[in-house]
């Protein structure tokens, strides 16, 4: 029988609404120079390079009468051209263009009779670029089994790899009684596929009832006139999605880490907390009261007794109080490090540049497994998450097109209007915000908050008078 889907996966499915889509995204930029990169290449590298991921073939096959979890089976109509698919802006394309429609797409939910994922090539860009937008379900990068697709399409080489033939074909689809005899067969011989279903079953019910006491909540919210807890950061979503993004210069982070020390993730997190208070200020609301931002990050760990990820180590969520109530630049950094001591002193914590070590590029998934991570633990009460993940810091290459900008594009969870995600590359380190597109119109702002708070913190140190590196998103046309 084909492997079951296990609990926390099922919970993932049950968790995912119109509002709450459950998948992740990348988005990649590429300079095709005379490489020839065009889609007929992309459809050739994607069947080529699937045969690592095997199950991108794959789609859930559920069990009559819910006897047992879902499994996954081959997809007996399995269509690369489906998977892999073509759009074009109208040239030149502005990267305001690119990110407005890669906000339309991340906005629609995937087909769950089909394998759960999508890469599109966008063409058109200006300067002849050309984009690469994928697009998985968390359950389909588990972080045990299967990596994201994007990590084992790119090359650290311009010399592409010859193409090998794939002979694969799909076995045959169970049928409705073979699934249910498979259940029964697992019921028997592993004890846990029957805790598994029972745990499954109760939490559907649990998310049920928390969905019925939401709508609750939103009526009686309507009926009292009142706004919803922590609207600034949160609220009630809607089905549209903005993605803006930023791209500033690695360089810039290692001075403020020369100068005050810390790392280069205490860094960026002291950027995003001090972009983030420029945000809030620059808004008509008051920060009053306003001192911190509870914010989960993932962060990989050494632990034995915990499973180990498709990354080598497992990861798990740490919790920090991003101070935007802080005006001092320097004072929020250190009050970001000194959050992240703790996770230090226990000698769990793993290196960011045997991260950025893995083969391929590891960042997708350690992204789709973050998100994964963050929305495990949306009941402890947090307002924001932010991924940071450190990525090679020499050029990959898609059938030689150099891969020259990247940007995660996390989920939204239930309630939170905001999600971050930080790749560093290639001597760059860029940013991807996701941002509900009712709740947060001025997401550009954000966007334009980041460099600004960069600045904030290259001004602390002596005798430097150079703006920072890189590049501010531009102002974003409206829908």
């Amino acid at each position: 029988m084909s492997e079951r889907l296990r609990a926390r996966d099922l919970a993932v499915l049950a968790g995912e609404s119109p509002t709450t889509p459950r998948h992740n995204a990348t988005v990649e930029v590429f300079e095709p120079g005379e490489s020839g990169f065009d889609y007929a290449r992309l459809v050739e590298l994607v069947a080529d390079r699937i045969s690592f991921v095997p199950r991108y073939r794959q789609r859930l096959a559920p069990v009559p009468g819910r006897l047992a979890n879902p499994v996954w089976v081959d997809d007996p109509d399995f269509d690369i051209g489906y998977h892999v698919r073509r759009s074009a802006l109208p040239r030149p394309g502005s990267p305001e263009q690119l990110f407005e429609l890669v906000g339309r797409i991340v906005a629609r939910p995937l087909d769950r009779h089909r394998p759960l994922w999508e890469v599109y090539l966008v063409e058109g860009l200006e300067g002849g670029r050309l984009a690469l937008l994928s697009k998985a379900h968390e359950v389909l990068v588990d972080g045990v089994h299967t990596v994201d697709l994007a990590q084992v399409l790119l090359d650290r080489t311009a010399e592409p790899r010859p193409f090998h033939q794939d002979d694969w074909h799909p076995l045959s689809a169970p049928s409705p009684a073979g699934l249910v005899a498979g259940a029964v067969q697992d019921a028997v011989t592993d004890p846990s596929t029957v805790v598994d279903t029972a745990r499954a079953s109760l939490d559907s019910a649990w998310r049920a009832a928390e969905s019925v006491a939401g709508r609750l909540g939103q009526v009686a919210g309507a009926l009292t006139n009142r706004r919803p807890a922590n609207s600034t950061l949160g609220g009630h979503l809607s089905q549209q999605r903005r993605i803006v993004t930023v791209r500033t210069d690695l360089r810039d982070y290692l001075e403020v880490r020369r100068e005050h020390g810390g790392t280069v993730n205490d860094a960026i997190l002291a950027t995003v907390t001090g972009a983030l208070r420029g945000w809030l200020l620059g808004r008509s609301e008051s920060m009053s009261g306003v001192r911190s931002i509870r914010t989960v990050v993932p962060v990989s760990v050494r632990d034995r007794e915990l499973e180990n990820t498709s990354l080598g180590s497992p990861i798990e969520p740490y919790l920090v109080d991003l101070p935007v109530g802080e005006a001092s630049p320097v004072v929020r950094l250190h009050q970001v490090s000194y959050q992240f001591q703790a996770h230090k002193d226990t000698g769990r914590a793993v290196a960011a540049n045997r991260l950025a070590g893995i083969a391929g590029f590891a960042p997708s998934t350690f992204h789709a497994i973050g998100a994964r991570v963050a929305a495990d633990e949306v009941r402890r009460g947090f307002q924001l998450s932010v991924t940071n993940v450190p990525g090679p810091q020499s050029p990959l290459y898609a059938a030689g097109a150099r891969m020259v900008e990247t940007y995660p594009v996390h989920p939204l969870l239930p309630g939170h209007a905001l999600a971050i995600g930080v790749t560093s590359y290639d001597g760059q380190v860029f940013y991807g915000i996701t941002a509900d597109y009712d709740r947060v119109p001025d997401a550009e702002v954000l966007a334009q908050s980041v460099p600004e708070a960069l600045t904030e913190l290259l001004d602390t140190i002596g005798g430097r008078t150079k703006a920072p590196r890189g590049r501010r998103s531009r102002k974003k046309k409206g829908r």
